[in-house]
Order: structure tokens, then C-alpha cells, then sequence
């Protein structure tokens, strides 16, 4: 597998109040089952030795013994097992009870972790037998070995950099002060809670936003393991609910009231990326007050299991789409909405092609409109038709202008340009970057113009993925006075447009706006074919579902090109052969690095989403940097 990756499991046995051996040989039963599937990092519930529901059973001397004995028996049975193993258990330390979580490896005991955050309200009555974990951290004996016992344990994998993990144990993260957080500053990237967590109406999806947003604001995997059938129902129900997340998204979830173990596999090099990336999580110096156990970890093999969307920018599930496309359109018409109240202009001045750019930022500009109580008749929509414009093109951006409500005006470029190639001494049938960047050009100086006629501004059309690989002619397309379209990637700029036409109650409007939808990518810069698009772009930079989710991961998490060749391969496998795949993920870095003068000079555009290129924002990137590792990583691929 490779690659930061560790497969965790989070699991309840179906056990029987205060019968240990009976209790060991589950959880045994289960461990096995799941390191043989792959698991590394298996967490079972608060106190599952004996039961969280053992009551004043907690006090019996026999009892206790045979917990200890039990987990004796559990930690032997491990041996030959690496990974990393947490069990409940109550243990007696210097004539004191505590809650426990027990972390141990192929049959060594690393650690003893016991609770901070003791509850003694409503149906908890803990402090009654247990005591809260010492401030600091001390040794004590088991088996002949001194083994730290303590709220402050780091279980360190030595051969997994960044793999750092701590304990909770239930009440611990619903409390003001989870020690998680501290365990999150002092390096812990994964933390593990054994809970016993009952059930009653509405503590499911609480429980669920709790572990969710606390893996986000700590840039953790978080690894929730909560008790089962076979506690004692005297008062209370346990639904055995796990959680799995990771940096504030919810990898896995069980079904309640089954028991079931769920798998998920935590990205380790994300999580350290995400850390380095926020200066505000600001990691302690370093760790006096801390203990740490060392353990091994073999690298495992074999395919991810792990989910990988292959269309990161775009909302999979249809009602948080919508709700994600409608907050996009805003933040991109609030913006244009301010610069036009600042500028006082009068018009804004788009250039309308027909295809899906600059139908969104006409769509948007509708919107800004709207908002500042103006009539659409400011908006210019200006078609330049020239060599390659298509019969189909030039229908849709005259219909879409009728139906926005905006001002059409239209301006033949072809004979200015065949003026300038005389000027310049081109031929007009070498169809050269000279003879595409004219066009572009020329476009641009037309809206500039018109702008100035009209006391307007130029609104930019060109998206993200145009500008992470460069494709766009330097002051041409490139140059307007607010790029609206500037941090939405080309996949997501497709559901914006289909989302307008899903839910816009004007049926001419929506049918043209499928139609453009329905048109190949193009600048149409080059003749047509038999009247059709010659020149697509998709057949030129590659397909945008695979750019969009290299930019993706390449900026928003920093991952080496290596990996993301790897999550690709997994995203669209059956869609694209894997030497398709290297192919252009090369062509992304060479143009990614090469372009970047293009970016360090970007009009001003409002940012939507986690990722964008704007030098004044995210993307602050030297115009000359080398792309030679990135790309000497890919050549060495095995």
C-alpha cells in the first residue's frame, strides 16, 4: 500500500458483563480477523475486558484480577501481530482504580493510558470507582518491564514517519478540554477512543459531529471505537456507533446495534501536509512531559480500499452539490457586486463564445445585476466571430445574451486580424500560435476598448484549470478587470452551468445552456471541419477530470507526483490506461511549472473553494522554479 496509508479497524465485541475469559477470547478472535484483513491499528471499546456496566462489580477484588489476567492473555495472543492495539480494561495503580486504555504490539505492552475526564452525571456515576489520570506520567511494573502509565503517551511507529498516536477514552473528547488537543500539539496525528457511549434520541448525529469536527480542528485521524450488545441493559442500551475520520471528513460509520467492525484507511502524509500548511496549528517545541513508546509497523501491500473521488472539487451527493453550487454563484456574484460599486462602472463588458467560461460569468454578471438592483441591459455581451467561430457557438452566445436579458454587440475580427498579419508579415494559412494568439488578442483589446466607450469594466471568463496549465494567450484571454471564473476548476464549472439550467424557470434559457454544455471544449482559434469544432482542447492538454484532480492534490495537500499518480490510477481505473494517466499527469507538471508567469500577474477574482492560483493568495510560486524533481519522480517510477 505505501504511501502514508494505514488501515485502522474499530471494533465490539459481543460480551458478557464480568466474564473476562469469555470477554478475551472475543476481542481476540476479532483482532485476529482484522489484522488478517489488513488493519494495523485496531481499537475495541472502554473497559470490554470486564463491561463498562460492571457497576459495583468494579470493586471486587476477583474481578480485577481477572481483568489483568485477561489482558495478559489478550497482549500474548498479539505476538507475531505488529500494529498498534488498544483494549479497555480497569486497572489498580498504588491502591488507586482506573479506567484504562492498554496500547500494545505482537506481544509486548507499550503503554497504559488511563482517563482524564471522569463523569459523574445524569447516567454516569464513574467517579464512584474510578480516579482521574495523574498530571504526569510515571512507570510502573508489569511482567518484569517498566511500562509508562499516563494520559501523556506518544505510540511512535518507527518505520512510518508522522505516525504518531494517543488515547483517549470517552468522556475525554466530550469535555472543554480534550486532551487530544494537547496530544495533537505535541505531534499525535492519529487518536484512538475507547468509549462506551450509550444511546438515546438525538446522541447519534451529536456524537457524529463531535468526532468529525474534532479530526478537522485538530488535523488528525480520529479512531472511535464505542460498546456493544452484551453490556447490561439495566438502564441503558449501547449501540457499538465507531467512527473513522480523518481532517474533518467522515471516512467510515457503523450501523448501530450490530456490533460490526469498520475498516478505514488513514492518510498519514495528508494529515502532516495539513499541519505544516496552517501556521495557526502551532506544534509544542518539543515533549519533556511526554512519554513515548516505540513499536514496528510493516509496510503493507496490496490495493487501497480507501474510496478515492475522482472528481475532488465536485460534491458527489446531488443535495450538498446543488447547496454547494448555489454558495459558489453567490461568492462569485458578491465579489463582482462589490468591484462594481467601488469602480462606479456602468457596464460590464464580457466576451461570449458560446462555450462554458464565459456562459458562467455572463450567468454570474445576471446575478450581480440582480443584486445591485441594475437592469441586464448593462451587461455588453460581445461575440467576436473570426476563423474558427462554428454555426452552433454562435447561435448559443446570441440566444444565451437574449435570454440573460443582457445587450448583444457584435464585432467581426476576422479582417482586423488579417490586417495585423499583413502588419506583421504572417502568413494567414500558417496556422501557428501566432495565427491562434492574434485572435485571442484581439478579442481582448476589442472588450478593453468597448469597455472604455461604455465606462465599464472587462469581466474574465477564464477558470482555474486554464490557469494551473497555462492555457490561456498572455494579454489576451488572459488580461480582464475581474475574473470571476478565476479559482473554479473546469469539472466544477460544468455543474455550476447545469445546476443554473436545473433550477432557472425559464425553459429556452435552460435548453440553451444544456446545449453548451453539450459543445466540446474549445477556443476556436482554428478553422472548422465540415462546420464543426477542429481544434479540441481536451485532445490537446489532456482530459480536465484528470488535470482538476492533479491540481487537487498537488496544491492542496503538496503530495509528490508519485503519489498522485497512485490515488489517479485508483480514481479512474477502468477509465484510463495507466501510461494515458502518466502521460498527462506529466504534461500537467512540465505546463504547471512553465506557466507560472502567467499567474504571477492575474487580474483580481474571488476565491470559492480550498484551492487557487491567485500569487496575492495561495499560489505565492517563483515564475522560474524548475519542475526537474517532479518530473525526474515520475521518469523513476517502478
Amino acid at each position: 500500500m505505501g504511501y502514508g496509508f494505514v488501515k485502522a479497524a474499530a471494533l465490539a465485541p459481543k460480551i458478557r458483563v464480568a466474564d473476562t475469559g469469555h470477554n478475551a477470547q472475543e476481542i481476540i478472535r476479532l483482532m485476529k480477523e482484522a489484522w488478517e484483513k489488513g488493519a494495523r491499528i485496531l481499537v475495541f471499546p472502554e473497559l470490554c475486558l470486564t463491561g463498562y456496566t460492571c457497576g459495583e462489580l468494579f470493586l471486587q477484588e476477583l474481578l480485577l484480577r481477572k481483568a489483568k489476567e485477561a489482558l495478559l492473555a489478550v497482549i500474548e495472543a498479539s505476538e507475531g501481530m505488529d500494529g498498534l492495539f488498544f483494549v479497555g480494561v480497569p486497572l489498580e495503580v498504588k491502591g488507586k482504580l482506573y479506567n484504562v486504555a492498554a496500547g500494545f504490539s505482537d506481544g509486548r505492552l507499550l503503554g497504559l493510558v488511563p482517563k482524564t475526564c471522569i463523569p459523574n452525571y445524569s447516567e454516569f456515576y464513574e467517579a464512584r470507582y474510578f480516579t482521574k489520570a495523574p498530571k504526569e506520567y510515571t512507570f510502573i511494573d508489569w511482567q518484569g518491564f517498566k511500562v509508562p502509565f499516563g494520559a501523556n503517551i506518544l505510540f511512535s511507529c518507527r518505520n512510518m514517519p508522522g505516525l504518531l498516536t494517543a488515547a483517549e477514552i470517552c468522556e475525554d473528547v466530550w469535555a472543554p478540554e480534550p486532551p487530544g488537543v494537547r496530544h495533537a500539539l505535541h505531534g499525535a496525528t492519529v487518536i484512538v477512543n475507547l468509549s462506551a457511549s450509550d444511546e438515546i434520541t438525538g446522541k447519534e448525529s451529536y456524537r457524529r459531529d463531535l468526532i468529525r469536527i474534532q479530526s478537522g480542528r485538530l488535523a488528525c485521524g480520529y479512531v472511535y471505537a464505542s460498546a456493544g450488545e452484551g453490556e447490561s441493559s439495566t438502564d441503558l442500551v449501547f449501540g457499538g456507533h465507531h467512527l473513522i475520520c480523518e481532517n474533518g471528513s467522515l471516512l467510515k460509520e457503523s450501523r448501530r446495534f450490530l456490533n460490526e467492525t469498520i475498516y478505514g484507511e488513514l492518510d498519514i502524509e495528508r494529515l502532516t501536509g495539513e499541519r505544516r500548511r496552517i501556521s495557526t496549528f502551532e506544534a509544542a517545541a518539543d515533549a519533556p512531559d511526554y512519554a513515548v513508546a516505540p513499536y514496528v509497523m510493516k509496510p503493507l501491500d496490496g490495493p487501497l480500499e480507501r474510496y478515492i473521488d475522482k472528481a475532488p472539487f465536485v460534491p458527489g451527493n446531488k443535495e450538498e452539490r446543488e447547496k454547494h453550487c448555489e454558495e459558489i454563484l453567490m461568492i462569485q456574484s458578491m465579489g463582482l457586486k462589490k468591484r462594481i460599486e467601488h469602480t462606479s462602472c456602468k457596464s460590464m463588458v464580457i466576451g461570449i463564445s458560446g462555450g462554458l467560461d464565459s456562459t458562467l460569468a455572463l450567468l454570474v454578471a445576471a446575478r450581480a445585476c440582480d443584486l445591485l438592483g441594475l437592469s441586464r441591459q448593462c451587461i455588453r455581451a460581445v461575440t467576436m466571430p473570426c476563423f474558427g467561430t462554428t454555426d452552433r457557438t454562435y447561435r448559443n452566445a446570441c440566444a444565451l445574451t437574449e435570454r440573460i436579458g443582457a445587450e448583444l454587440q457584435e464585432v467581426h475580427i476576422k479582417e482586423a486580424v488579417t490586417v495585423h498579419f499583413r502588419d506583421i508579415g504572417h502568413d494567414k494559412d500558417t496556422h501557428d500560435v501566432t495565427y491562434e494568439n492574434s485572435q485571442a488578442r484581439e478579442r481582448t483589446q476589442v472588450l478593453m476598448d468597448i469597455a472604455n466607450q461604455t465606462g465599464g469594466m472587462v469581466i474574465g471568463t477564464g477558470d482555474m484549470s486554464e490557469l494551473a496549465l497555462g492555457w490561456a494567450t498572455y494579454n489576451g484571454d488572459h488580461m480582464s478587470m475581474y475574473g470571476v471564473n478565476a479559482s473554479v476548476p473546469k469539472t466544477l464549472v460544468r455543474h455550476l452551468v447545469r445546476y443554473y439550467a436545473d433550477t432557472c424557470k425559464d425553459g429556452e434559457l435552460s435548453a440553451v445552456l444544456l446545449d453548451i454544455l453539450d459543445t466540446p471544449v474549445s477556443p476556436e482559434l482554428l478553422p472548422p471541419k465540415d462546420g464543426v469544432i477542429a481544434q479540441k482542447t481536451e485532445d490537446l492538454v489532456g482530459p480536465y477530470e484528470l488535470h482538476d484532480f492533479y491540481l487537487y492534490y498537488m496544491l492542496r495537500f503538496g503530495f509528490a507526483p508519485d503519489k498522485i499518480y497512485y490515488l489517479a490510477r485508483q480514481a479512474f481505473a477502468g477509465e484510463y490506461e495507466d501510461s494515458v494517466i502518466l502521460k498527462w499527469l506529466k504534461t500537467f507538471c512540465r505546463r504547471f511549472f512553465a506557466q507560472q508567469f502567467k499567474r504571477s500577474c492575474l487580474p483580481d477574482g474571488p476565491k470559492v473553494g480550498s484551492v487557487a492560483v491567485s500569487p496575492r493568495g495561495d499560489l505565492r510560486m517563483p515564475s522560474d522554479a524548475s519542475a526537474a524533481l517532479w518530473l525526474d519522480c515520475l521518469e523513476n517510477l517502478v
